[in-house]
């Protein structure tokens, strides 16, 4: 039996209880304040970010790690496994995975290491990440584990809701009428990921903490239609009274055998902002 170890980069948001257990390799994307380059969850937060940003009306800038990071990220976690599988934010939102298999050519290791493209973001990737890990742990090889990865990505439901659109306005993702006119109506769209890319789904109205309440009971059909094992609750810094309201929401399902909390990450912090908040599982 060949060991698999697992690696990923900082987008996956996974707390530092669940890298622990499962022995996950992670490799920071950059975040760029200006003429300042910081690597992610290694020396800036996401509160840094916000604070830079309102101090300045900017956006922060995110980039992928550089081709000789890439290599030594792979060649550390070649030594905790014989095969690697390595998940990457999506391809249509990042340079990451473009780099990896770069990497992966230039060592000369494409039968022993695996970059798989998400086709997802957050803990839309972490959800694949442990699934891999589980069946690493049945004693699957890396070639099994990736069809069986790319098998379910079709039914990760990834989705969040944004407090404020300003970060998205500072983004060049929504204009500034439209940022304008959502703030000043108190509207919080729905986005999710599909096809590995974020659409604009449903527009709620009102105080974030009656929106993310409308928003979980919309997903409850989903909810009671998800595999049992995990549902993710996913923000990028949000009030506690908020997250609790949410988590008791899920618990009144009595349907999850885990209900896993996480804060969001500089990158994906950088591109929504405060107050973001998701619920993200895996379709039955």
């Amino acid at each position: 039996m060949r060991k698999v170890a697992i690696m990923t980069d900082s987008t996956s948001d996974l707390s530092k209880e669940l890298i622990e257990r499962y022995d996950i390799t992670v490799f920071p994307l950059h975040i760029h304040l200006g003429e300042k380059e910081y690597a992610d969850g290694v020396n800036i937060t996401p509160d840094e970010i916000y604070a830079w940003s309102e101090k300045t009306k900017e956006t922060p800038k995110t980039s992928a790690l550089s081709l000789y990071d890439a290599k030594e990220y792979i060649k550390m976690t070649l030594e905790k496994g014989e095969e690697v599988i390595c998940f990457c934010l999506s391809e249509s939102m990042s340079s990451c995975c473009s780099v990896m298999f770069m990497a992966v050519a230039e060592l000369g290791v494409e039968d022993k290491v695996f970059v798989i493209d998400s086709q997802n973001l957050s803990t839309g990737i972490g959800l694949q990440i442990l699934e891999a890990a589980r069946l690493a742990q049945q004693g699957l090889g890396g070639t099994e584990i990736v069809e069986q990865i790319k098998g379910m990505q079709s039914k990760v439901r990834s989705s969040f809701v944004v407090d404020s659109l300003t970060f998205l306005h500072r983004g060049g993702r929504c204009s500034s009428v439209a940022a304008l006119a959502g703030n000043t109506l108190k509207l919080h769209p729905c986005i999710s990921v599909q096809g590995g890319k974020m659409q604009a789904g449903k527009k709620y109205r009102g105080k974030m903490d009656k929106v993310i309440i409308s928003y979980v009971e919309d997903l409850k059909p989903e909810l009671l239609n998800a595999k049992k094992t995990e549902v993710f609750l996913t923000h990028s810094g949000c009030e506690e009274n908020i997250i609790l309201t949410i988590k008791e929401k899920l618990e009144e399902l009595q349907y999850f055998e885990n209900i896993y909390i996480t804060r969001a990450g500089g990158v994906i912090a950088s591109h929504c902002g405060p107050g973001t908040l998701g619920v993200l599982f895996v379709e039955e």
